[in-house]
Protein backbone atom coordinates (compact mmCIF):
# COMPACT_ATOMS: atom_id res chain seq x y z
CA UNK A 1 0.00 0.00 0.00
CA UNK A 2 0.79 3.38 -0.93
CA UNK A 3 0.69 5.97 2.41
CA UNK A 4 -0.09 9.57 2.10
CA UNK A 5 -1.29 9.63 5.54
CA UNK A 6 1.45 11.93 7.18
CA UNK A 7 5.12 12.82 6.78
CA UNK A 8 6.06 10.20 10.23
CA UNK A 9 5.16 6.86 8.59
CA UNK A 10 8.74 5.82 8.43
CA UNK A 11 11.45 6.29 10.55
CA UNK A 12 14.61 8.62 9.69
CA UNK A 13 16.37 9.85 6.91
CA UNK A 14 19.91 7.46 6.06
CA UNK A 15 22.24 10.43 7.64
CA UNK A 16 20.39 10.32 10.16
CA UNK A 17 20.20 6.95 10.96
CA UNK A 18 23.56 6.56 10.20
CA UNK A 19 25.03 9.03 12.43
CA UNK A 20 22.51 7.41 15.70
CA UNK A 21 24.64 4.17 14.34
CA UNK A 22 28.30 5.82 14.52
CA UNK A 23 27.32 6.90 18.02
CA UNK A 24 25.91 3.92 19.39
CA UNK A 25 28.21 2.79 22.05
CA UNK A 26 30.09 5.71 22.39
CA UNK A 27 29.11 6.49 25.86
CA UNK A 28 27.26 10.08 26.28
CA UNK A 29 26.02 12.51 29.77
CA UNK A 30 22.48 12.58 29.94
CA UNK A 31 19.77 14.95 29.60
CA UNK A 32 20.63 17.05 26.79
CA UNK A 33 24.26 18.01 28.60
CA UNK A 34 25.81 15.54 26.04
CA UNK A 35 28.94 17.34 22.80
CA UNK A 36 26.25 16.07 20.22
CA UNK A 37 23.20 18.41 21.84
CA UNK A 38 25.80 21.18 22.26
CA UNK A 39 27.42 21.08 18.79
CA UNK A 40 23.68 21.24 17.34
CA UNK A 41 22.55 23.75 19.63
CA UNK A 42 25.29 25.98 18.12
CA UNK A 43 24.75 24.78 14.45
CA UNK A 44 20.64 25.87 15.08
CA UNK A 45 21.89 29.47 16.39
CA UNK A 46 23.71 29.91 13.58
CA UNK A 47 21.19 28.80 11.24
CA UNK A 48 18.51 31.50 12.93
CA UNK A 49 21.53 34.07 13.29
CA UNK A 50 20.16 34.23 16.92
CA UNK A 51 23.78 33.33 18.72
CA UNK A 52 22.29 33.94 22.37
CA UNK A 53 19.30 31.80 21.86
CA UNK A 54 18.47 28.65 24.22
CA UNK A 55 17.70 25.96 22.42
CA UNK A 56 16.10 22.59 23.65
CA UNK A 57 15.42 19.69 22.62
CA UNK A 58 11.90 17.42 23.24
CA UNK A 59 10.62 14.42 21.35
CA UNK A 60 7.58 15.65 19.98
CA UNK A 61 5.26 18.35 19.04
CA UNK A 62 2.37 18.34 21.59
CA UNK A 63 4.97 18.05 24.19
CA UNK A 64 7.12 20.72 23.55
CA UNK A 65 3.91 22.84 23.44
CA UNK A 66 2.49 22.04 26.20
CA UNK A 67 5.97 22.54 28.11
CA UNK A 68 7.00 25.74 26.23
CA UNK A 69 3.42 27.43 27.20
CA UNK A 70 3.21 26.09 30.95
CA UNK A 71 6.75 27.82 31.35
CA UNK A 72 6.06 30.82 29.53
CA UNK A 73 2.75 31.52 30.94
CA UNK A 74 1.39 32.75 34.58
CA UNK A 75 -0.87 30.74 36.31
CA UNK A 76 -4.23 33.35 35.21
CA UNK A 77 -3.18 33.84 31.27
CA UNK A 78 -4.34 32.02 28.01
CA UNK A 79 -3.61 31.51 24.61
CA UNK A 80 -4.52 32.73 21.83
CA UNK A 81 -4.78 30.78 19.10
CA UNK A 82 -7.52 30.29 15.19
CA UNK A 83 -9.88 27.83 15.83
CA UNK A 84 -7.65 25.40 14.25
CA UNK A 85 -4.99 25.90 15.61
CA UNK A 86 -3.71 22.35 16.97
CA UNK A 87 -3.12 23.00 20.27
CA UNK A 88 -6.99 23.47 19.79
CA UNK A 89 -8.21 20.47 18.56
CA UNK A 90 -5.13 18.29 18.12
CA UNK A 91 -3.50 17.82 21.56
CA UNK A 92 -6.49 16.44 23.93
CA UNK A 93 -6.50 19.55 25.72
CA UNK A 94 -2.81 19.04 26.66
CA UNK A 95 -2.29 22.78 27.06
CA UNK A 96 -5.55 22.91 29.18
CA UNK A 97 -3.87 20.40 31.38
CA UNK A 98 -1.38 22.59 32.51
CA UNK A 99 -3.88 25.27 33.81
CA UNK A 100 -4.26 27.23 30.56
CA UNK A 101 -6.88 28.24 28.59
CA UNK A 102 -6.78 27.97 24.64
CA UNK A 103 -9.12 30.92 23.31
CA UNK A 104 -10.07 30.18 19.95
CA UNK A 105 -10.35 32.64 17.45
CA UNK A 106 -12.04 33.13 13.77
CA UNK A 107 -10.21 32.28 10.66
CA UNK A 108 -10.43 31.09 7.34
CA UNK A 109 -9.69 28.12 5.73
CA UNK A 110 -6.01 28.89 5.50
CA UNK A 111 -6.17 28.31 9.50
CA UNK A 112 -4.57 31.51 10.11
CA UNK A 113 -4.74 33.39 12.78
CA UNK A 114 -5.29 37.90 11.88
CA UNK A 115 -4.10 40.61 13.66
CA UNK A 116 -7.65 42.04 13.90
CA UNK A 117 -9.22 39.02 15.67
CA UNK A 118 -6.05 38.98 18.33
CA UNK A 119 -7.36 42.97 19.13
CA UNK A 120 -10.96 41.48 19.39
CA UNK A 121 -9.96 38.98 21.88
CA UNK A 122 -7.71 41.12 24.25
CA UNK A 123 -10.53 43.63 24.22
CA UNK A 124 -12.93 40.52 25.41
CA UNK A 125 -10.86 39.62 27.92
CA UNK A 126 -10.51 43.25 29.85
CA UNK A 127 -9.76 42.26 33.85
CA UNK A 128 -8.98 40.10 36.53
CA UNK A 129 -12.83 38.17 35.83
CA UNK A 130 -11.38 36.77 32.84
CA UNK A 131 -8.53 34.73 31.77
CA UNK A 132 -5.49 37.30 30.53
CA UNK A 133 -4.36 36.69 26.81
CA UNK A 134 -0.86 36.86 26.98
CA UNK A 135 0.77 34.61 24.30
CA UNK A 136 -0.61 34.28 20.45
CA UNK A 137 0.20 30.72 18.82
CA UNK A 138 0.11 29.76 15.55
CA UNK A 139 1.68 27.25 13.16
CA UNK A 140 3.40 27.24 9.96
CA UNK A 141 2.46 25.54 7.87
CA UNK A 142 -0.99 26.19 9.72
CA UNK A 143 -3.45 22.88 9.57
CA UNK A 144 -4.59 23.03 6.35
CA UNK A 145 -1.24 23.45 4.67
CA UNK A 146 -0.74 27.39 4.22
CA UNK A 147 2.26 29.45 5.15
CA UNK A 148 2.79 32.57 7.11
CA UNK A 149 5.18 34.74 4.89
CA UNK A 150 7.27 36.92 6.63
CA UNK A 151 5.08 40.25 6.40
CA UNK A 152 2.86 38.33 8.17
CA UNK A 153 4.81 37.25 10.72
CA UNK A 154 6.13 40.85 10.95
CA UNK A 155 2.27 42.14 11.34
CA UNK A 156 1.72 39.58 14.10
CA UNK A 157 4.65 40.74 15.91
CA UNK A 158 3.76 44.14 15.39
CA UNK A 159 0.01 43.58 17.84
CA UNK A 160 1.67 41.26 20.22
CA UNK A 161 4.20 44.42 20.55
CA UNK A 162 1.60 46.51 20.87
CA UNK A 163 -0.56 44.63 23.57
CA UNK A 164 2.41 42.77 25.67
CA UNK A 165 2.13 39.22 23.68
CA UNK A 166 4.13 36.61 23.42
CA UNK A 167 4.67 35.17 19.88
CA UNK A 168 5.03 31.59 19.45
CA UNK A 169 5.33 29.30 16.19
CA UNK A 170 5.03 25.95 16.28
CA UNK A 171 7.62 24.49 13.38
CA UNK A 172 6.35 20.57 13.07
CA UNK A 173 5.98 21.57 9.28
CA UNK A 174 8.49 24.32 9.38
CA UNK A 175 10.94 23.25 6.42
CA UNK A 176 7.47 22.81 4.26
CA UNK A 177 6.85 26.09 5.26
CA UNK A 178 9.96 27.55 4.08
CA UNK A 179 9.96 25.59 0.81
CA UNK A 180 6.81 27.19 0.47
CA UNK A 181 7.37 30.65 0.91
CA UNK A 182 6.75 30.81 4.54
CA UNK A 183 9.29 33.00 6.67
CA UNK A 184 12.59 32.19 7.21
CA UNK A 185 14.39 31.00 10.24
CA UNK A 186 16.09 34.46 10.53
CA UNK A 187 13.16 36.09 10.34
CA UNK A 188 11.40 33.67 12.76
CA UNK A 189 14.16 33.92 15.47
CA UNK A 190 14.16 37.95 15.15
CA UNK A 191 9.97 37.83 15.07
CA UNK A 192 9.33 35.22 17.39
CA UNK A 193 9.47 35.33 21.33
CA UNK A 194 10.07 31.54 20.70
CA UNK A 195 9.41 28.81 18.12
CA UNK A 196 10.30 24.85 17.17
CA UNK A 197 12.27 23.63 14.03
CA UNK A 198 9.98 20.51 13.75
CA UNK A 199 12.07 17.35 13.75
CA UNK A 200 9.65 14.47 13.57
CA UNK A 201 7.95 15.54 10.05
CA UNK A 202 10.84 15.77 8.60
CA UNK A 203 13.13 13.36 8.64
CA UNK A 204 14.17 12.75 12.14
CA UNK A 205 13.24 9.60 13.66
CA UNK A 206 11.80 11.93 16.80
CA UNK A 207 12.36 15.09 17.97
CA UNK A 208 11.53 18.85 18.25
CA UNK A 209 14.07 21.74 18.79
CA UNK A 210 12.61 24.80 20.51
CA UNK A 211 14.30 27.95 20.11
CA UNK A 212 14.17 30.23 22.72
CA UNK A 213 14.95 34.51 21.56
CA UNK A 214 12.89 36.68 24.80
CA UNK A 215 15.19 36.35 27.68
CA UNK A 216 12.28 36.80 30.10
CA UNK A 217 11.55 33.41 29.29
CA UNK A 218 14.77 31.80 29.29
CA UNK A 219 15.10 31.47 33.14
CA UNK A 220 14.53 27.89 34.43
CA UNK A 221 12.83 26.00 31.39
CA UNK A 222 14.90 23.01 32.54
CA UNK A 223 12.81 22.56 35.65
CA UNK A 224 9.43 22.94 34.05
CA UNK A 225 11.14 20.30 30.71
CA UNK A 226 12.01 18.15 33.81
CA UNK A 227 8.63 18.30 35.47
CA UNK A 228 6.74 18.15 33.07
CA UNK A 229 7.93 14.94 31.72
CA UNK A 230 9.95 16.33 28.44
CA UNK A 231 13.77 15.97 29.75
CA UNK A 232 14.67 12.87 27.83
CA UNK A 233 17.43 10.48 29.73
CA UNK A 234 19.18 9.95 26.21
CA UNK A 235 18.95 13.46 25.23
CA UNK A 236 22.23 12.59 23.07
CA UNK A 237 19.46 10.83 20.78
CA UNK A 238 18.03 13.97 19.91
CA UNK A 239 21.08 16.11 19.52
CA UNK A 240 22.28 13.92 17.09
CA UNK A 241 19.58 14.03 15.28
CA UNK A 242 19.99 16.82 14.67
CA UNK A 243 23.49 17.35 14.07
CA UNK A 244 22.81 15.48 10.85
CA UNK A 245 19.67 17.58 10.00
CA UNK A 246 21.08 20.89 10.41
CA UNK A 247 24.34 20.26 8.51
CA UNK A 248 24.84 20.60 5.01
CA UNK A 249 21.47 22.06 4.25
CA UNK A 250 19.89 18.69 4.79
CA UNK A 251 16.70 19.86 7.26
CA UNK A 252 16.02 22.63 4.14
CA UNK A 253 16.78 20.03 1.70
CA UNK A 254 14.03 17.07 2.97
CA UNK A 255 10.87 20.08 3.58
CA UNK A 256 11.93 21.22 -0.47
CA UNK A 257 11.48 17.43 -1.51
CA UNK A 258 8.19 16.69 0.84
CA UNK A 259 6.87 19.83 -1.03
CA UNK A 260 8.03 19.75 -4.46
CA UNK A 261 6.37 15.84 -4.50
CA UNK A 262 2.78 17.74 -3.12
CA UNK A 263 2.87 20.25 -5.44
CA UNK A 264 3.33 17.77 -8.14
CA UNK A 265 0.15 15.68 -6.96
CA UNK A 266 -2.15 18.74 -6.64
CA UNK A 267 -1.22 20.08 -9.55
CA UNK A 268 -2.10 16.67 -11.25
CA UNK A 269 -5.32 16.53 -9.51
CA UNK A 270 -5.99 19.90 -10.94
CA UNK A 271 -5.40 18.71 -14.38
CA UNK A 272 -7.91 15.61 -13.87
CA UNK A 273 -11.12 18.42 -12.47
CA UNK A 274 -9.94 17.94 -8.94
CA UNK A 275 -11.62 20.58 -6.42
CA UNK A 276 -10.01 21.61 -3.13
CA UNK A 277 -11.07 22.15 0.16
CA UNK A 278 -8.37 25.13 0.46
CA UNK A 279 -5.37 26.39 -1.22
CA UNK A 280 -2.22 25.19 0.12
CA UNK A 281 1.89 25.35 -1.32
CA UNK A 282 2.77 22.91 1.25
CA UNK A 283 3.10 19.21 1.44
CA UNK A 284 -0.70 18.79 2.86
CA UNK A 285 -3.43 18.61 0.27
CA UNK A 286 -6.42 18.78 0.91
CA UNK A 287 -8.78 17.46 -2.48
CA UNK A 288 -12.80 16.70 -2.27
CA UNK A 289 -13.49 13.04 -4.43
CA UNK A 290 -16.86 11.76 -4.74
CA UNK A 291 -16.81 8.56 -2.61
CA UNK A 292 -17.12 6.14 -5.38
CA UNK A 293 -14.01 7.05 -6.47
CA UNK A 294 -12.65 6.77 -3.55
CA UNK A 295 -13.80 2.85 -3.03
CA UNK A 296 -12.42 2.45 -6.25
CA UNK A 297 -8.50 3.94 -4.17
CA UNK A 298 -9.14 1.70 -1.06
CA UNK A 299 -6.40 -0.80 0.07
CA UNK A 300 -3.76 0.33 -2.94
CA UNK A 301 -3.71 3.64 -1.32
CA UNK A 302 -4.02 5.23 2.10
CA UNK A 303 -5.15 9.01 3.43
CA UNK A 304 -6.85 10.75 6.41
CA UNK A 305 -10.89 11.64 6.04
CA UNK A 306 -11.54 14.94 6.96
CA UNK A 307 -15.08 14.83 6.59
CA UNK A 308 -17.69 14.43 3.90
CA UNK A 309 -18.72 17.12 1.69
CA UNK A 310 -22.20 17.51 -0.83
CA UNK A 311 -22.75 15.38 -3.15
CA UNK A 312 -21.55 12.09 -1.82
CA UNK A 313 -18.09 13.62 -1.26
CA UNK A 314 -15.28 13.76 0.87
CA UNK A 315 -12.80 15.75 1.59
CA UNK A 316 -9.26 14.00 2.39
CA UNK A 317 -5.80 14.65 2.89
CA UNK A 318 -2.41 13.73 1.39
CA UNK A 319 0.66 14.39 2.64
CA UNK A 320 4.42 14.23 1.49
CA UNK A 321 7.44 13.05 2.94
CA UNK A 322 10.77 13.00 2.22
CA UNK A 323 10.60 9.37 1.91
CA UNK A 324 7.94 9.61 -0.80
CA UNK A 325 8.71 8.42 -4.11
CA UNK A 326 8.26 10.25 -7.33
CA UNK A 327 6.94 6.93 -8.39
CA UNK A 328 4.43 7.05 -5.50
CA UNK A 329 2.39 10.55 -6.74
CA UNK A 330 2.80 8.84 -10.57
CA UNK A 331 0.81 5.97 -9.17
CA UNK A 332 -1.50 7.64 -7.48
CA UNK A 333 -2.17 10.18 -10.35
CA UNK A 334 -2.53 7.02 -12.53
CA UNK A 335 -4.97 5.40 -10.27
CA UNK A 336 -7.14 8.58 -9.81
CA UNK A 337 -7.04 9.03 -13.51
CA UNK A 338 -8.76 5.62 -13.99
CA UNK A 339 -10.99 5.51 -11.01
CA UNK A 340 -12.39 9.13 -12.04
CA UNK A 341 -13.32 7.43 -15.64
CA UNK A 342 -15.41 4.59 -13.24
CA UNK A 343 -12.44 1.95 -13.96
CA UNK A 344 -10.52 0.19 -11.54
Amino acid sequence: MIRFTNDYSEGCHPAVLAAIAAANTEGNFGYGTDPHCEHAQALIREAIGAPDADVHFLVGGTQVNATAICAFLRPHQAVLTSRLGHVCGHETGAVEATGHKCVALPCGPDAKLLPGAIREAVAAHPNEHNVQPKLVYISNTTETGAVYTGEELRALRAVCSELGLYLYLDGARLASALAAGGAGLAECAALCDAFTIGGTKNGALFGEALCILNDALKPDFRYILKQRGGMLAKGFLLGIQYEALMQDGLYEQLGRRSTALALRLRDGMRALGVPFACESPSNQQFPILPNAVLDRLRGRFHWEEMGPRAGDAAEIRLVTSWATEDSAVDAFLQALAQALAGQG
